[in-house]
């Protein structure tokens, strides 16, 4: 870097653009983080608290035999609004695309690059930050009703094996051995040690936020109504309410709502909104050591944010529509009979937009338009687990250092 201080605005104060600010302002450049609201306070407030390192790309022949039953299933995993049908068909179609043998294994290999430097990552990242106690030493468990079940799951079991990921296969007594809250019912369960949980995720965005400010970063609140080059070279960040911030780079790592301004730099990106919900319970009746996640169910069980959080689920509604809390009930229901303790007293009820690409890998790219642009968006189920990663690669890009991953396969134009 030369020796006059570089500056950079960070659009988005999730997980990953307070990470990226955080990461930014440490090496020396002087950021602007912009967020319509207080950091953390978005779709990173409710997510499931779980660094999971075991990657699988959402597309592909399995995936695709179940999507019917899923959609006529009231209860089922994944729900279409009838009403929104018709404009999910583009994305739908590049789902498809997506699963063919050959892109699958692309797809795979880059998204096991990220897992690779994740947890060390995420540890170095709660390090600098001051708060390595935010993340468990527990791992996850994923829980199997059937033996069908588990068989239904062998190719992720497989993929798993394929890369090295660690894991066991426990069966019977072995599971409630480790967590005595799960029904004598489940037969199966697969214990994944380096999938860990963070015990407060809004607590961390709020970490990585004050710990920016208190290097020197800035924080503005407002939204953002566009990018513009001036005539010197820099950006100039424009807000709806007439602020204009002017810097030398500007990292977009607004979630769905990158996808606005992502259309008027030029570059359109099929990037739609999964919409997830949890109940947060606070008086649970038990105590839960793992984390659980119900892959034929599509949900996750975990102790995190002084109680326990159920939550999942992809509601595909658009932006809009108002919340359905029918869907995190359900969830709840599934979680009372995995785990026949729980009692739901003192919660609440959240709806969040999880920004998804068809091909389930990132966005972590240059802008292919206007040159000094970052994107940082896409992450779908993963924002949190690839929120240090992410804030590592786009740092290195930004300061010219040599990359820890290959990012070709994240980059924006590859649509």
């Amino acid at each position: 870097m030369e020796d006059t201080k570089k500056t950079v605005a960070v659009v988005g104060a999730g997980v990953i653009g307070a990470a990226i600010a955080f990461e930014l302002q440490r090496r020396g450049l002087q950021v602007t983080l912009i967020d319509k609201g207080e950091p953390g306070r978005g779709t990173s407030y409710g997510n499931m608290a779980s660094v999971a390192l075991d990657f699988a790309a959402g597309s592909g022949p399995s995936t695709w035999r179940k999507i019917p039953g899923w959609l006529l299933d009231p209860e089922g995993p994944v729900w279409l609004r009838p009403s929104y049908a018709l404009k999910m068909l583009p994305w739908f179609l590049r789902f498809i695309l997506a699963g063919r043998p050959s892109r699958l294994r692309e797809i795979e290999d880059a998204g096991m690059s990220l897992s690779a430097h994740a947890l060390a990552d995420f540890r170095a990242m709660l390090s600098a930050i001051d708060a390595p106690g935010l993340m468990t030493d527990e791992g996850c468990l994923a829980i199997y009703e059937t033996e069908a079940e588990f068989a239904g799951d062998r190719g992720h079991v497989e993929m798993m094996r394929r890369y090295g990921f660690q894991f066991d296969v426990l069966d019977g007594g072995a599971i409630r051995e480790l967590e005595p809250t799960l029904s004598p019912a489940i037969p199966k369960a697969v214990l994944l040690p380096d999938n860990k949980s963070i015990r407060n995720p809004y607590e961390l965005v709020v970490k990585l936020a004050a710990s920016a400010r208190a290097l020197g970063a800035s924080f503005v609140s407002g939204v953002v109504r566009n990018i513009q080059k001036s005539g010197d070279g820099t950006a100039v960040v424009l807000l709806e309410d007439g602020q204009r911030i002017t810097s030398d780079f500007v990292v977009l790592a607004a979630g769905v709502h990158t996808r606005t301004l992502a259309e008027k730099l030029g570059e359109p990106i099929p990037l739609e909104t999964e919409r997830g919900y949890h109940t947060q319970i606070m008086k649970p009746g038990i105590d839960m050591r793992y984390s659980v996640i119900w892959p034929h169910r599509a949900f996750m069980i975990t102790p995190t944010a002084g109680g326990i959080r159920v939550g999942g689920n992809v509601e595909l509604a658009g932006l809009d529509a108002a919340p359905d809390f029918r869907r995190p009930r359900v969830l709840v229901r599934h979680a009372q009979r995995a785990v026949p303790g729980l009692k739901v007293e003192d919660t609440t009820e959240w709806m969040g937009h999880r920004p998804s690409l068809p091909d389930t890998i990132p966005i972590i790219s240059s802008s292919s338009k206007m040159p000094g642009v970052w994107y940082a968006t896409g992450h779908g189920h993963l924002g949190l687990t690839y929120s240090a990663t992410t804030a590592r690669l786009i740092a290195d890009m930004v300061t010219g250092a040599k990359l820890a991953v290959d990012v070709t396969p994240f980059r924006i134009n590859r649509f």
